[in-house]
């Protein structure tokens, strides 16, 4: 090439400079235009929703703040002339709202057992702390020994009759309870189904379709009536005890067939890879085939789990006064009865209610994405 002529080549020495993405695909436009108006259909939709939250939230904002009752000794300060929710019924209430009738003085009990809980269960939730098997070991033998023991009174403590307990503790005992007894049992009825031994396979079978061929209603009416005419004179059990033990084994039908579905997402060449290792049955589980099925099937657990959480309210039917049966209760309270009452005592239950669901629901997210590894290799 003559060194007269000039190279048409073009090799850039440096960056250019980087321009700001357009307006309309990032930022606040850019998500708007995406996810409100991608479409004309979209459009419609987006005003259509907006026209009826114009129409609802309002009415609902000035209900529940702007016209509420927020302090007040009686019904009196919540009928005058425009008043929305009585929240002055929910302060004078909220003790026995989250005690039932648990003596006042021995309340502190209740609130110990609380913080020992939380204890134990933050750093297990929490993935990157460490001695997660001495925490387990903590939730599910000592805390439960505490708990017991601070709660009905033993070890020269005051002795609180479980009659006397109620409110959002009853509603957490049920609950957490039938959570920790349903889930370990439901593995071993899973994998009694899954068996290949007739006995084993034909008794969970029967026990699990049994218990899920009828209403939760029925198995606490069962529990709490119908148990001690079959039981020898002389002999009973606490009224939340029958409760308790029927919750879980209701519970633990359901938690049996999500897990199985785990199971039988496993590939088969996962049980074969168990085998060609030397693995025993027990050692297979609970190293290769369980871990990954529990994986597949958080999303089933947890929903499980929330539903077993609403259902502690139809305890009511038994006697037994929840968090929703005691605002119920309450609402009777003839210094308490208005139209805004009872509104406002199934909002602060729904609420309550939400927040604890809620809570389980999006822990149940974030430990989906964090053991997700379908973008693995």
């Amino acid at each position: 090439m003559d060194a007269n002529q000039k190279s048409i080549a073009y090799v850039r020495s440096e960056e250019s400079p980087r321009m700001a993405p357009p307006v309309t695909s990032s930022g606040v436009a850019g998500w708007v235009q995406e996810n409100l108006f991608a479409s004309t259909r979209d459009t419609v939709l987006t005003i259509l929703t907006f026209l009826l939250l114009l129409w609802m939230v309002p009415p609902i904002v000035d209900w529940a703040f702007l016209s509420a009752v927020w302090t007040g000794e009686s019904r009196e300060d919540c009928i005058v002339p425009g008043a929305g929710a009585c929240w002055a019924f929910v302060e004078s209430k909220f003790g026995q709202f989250i005690y039932g009738r648990y003596p006042l003085e021995e309340r502190w009990r209740v609130d110990l057992t609380g913080l020992l809980l939380i204890i134990g269960l933050v750093p297990i939730a929490i993935p990157s702390l460490p001695f997660k098997r001495e925490n387990a070991l903590y939730l599910l033998v000592v805390f439960p020994i505490l708990g017991f023991i601070l709660l009905t009174g033993q070890l020269g403590l005051e002795p609180v009759e479980t009659a006397l307990w109620g409110g959002l503790l009853v509603t957490l005992v049920v609950a957490i309870v039938g959570i920790v007894v349903s889930f370990p049992l439901g593995i071993l009825l899973a994998l009694g189904r899954r068996s290949e031994m007739p006995i084993v396979k034909m008794f969970c079978i029967i026990f699990i379709e049994f218990w899920r061929g009828v209403p939760l209603i029925t198995v606490l009416f069962m529990s709490s009536v119908m148990l001690p005419l079959f039981l020898p004179e002389g002999v009973t059990f606490d009224k939340l005890l029958r409760a308790l033990i029927g919750v879980a084994l209701f519970s633990s039908a359901y938690m049996a067939e999500v897990i199985r579905g785990g199971l039988q997402a496993i590939p088969k060449g996962q049980y074969e890879a168990a085998n060609a290792m030397a693995l025993t049955f027990w050692q297979g589980t609970r190293l290769v085939t369980m871990p990954q099925a529990l994986k597949l099937v958080i999303p089933g657990i947890v929903n499980t789990f929330i539903g077993l959480f609403k259902d502690t309210s139809l305890v009511l039917i038994i006697g037994l006064f929840d968090l929703l049966g005691i605002v119920q209760q309450n609402m009777n309270d003839p210094n308490w009865i208005s139209p805004a009452t009872p509104a406002t005592g199934f909002v602060f239950a729904a609420f309550v209610f939400f927040i604890f669901c809620f809570g389980m629901s999006r822990y149940s997210a974030y430990m989906e994405r964090r053991l997700d590894t379908g973008h693995k290799s």
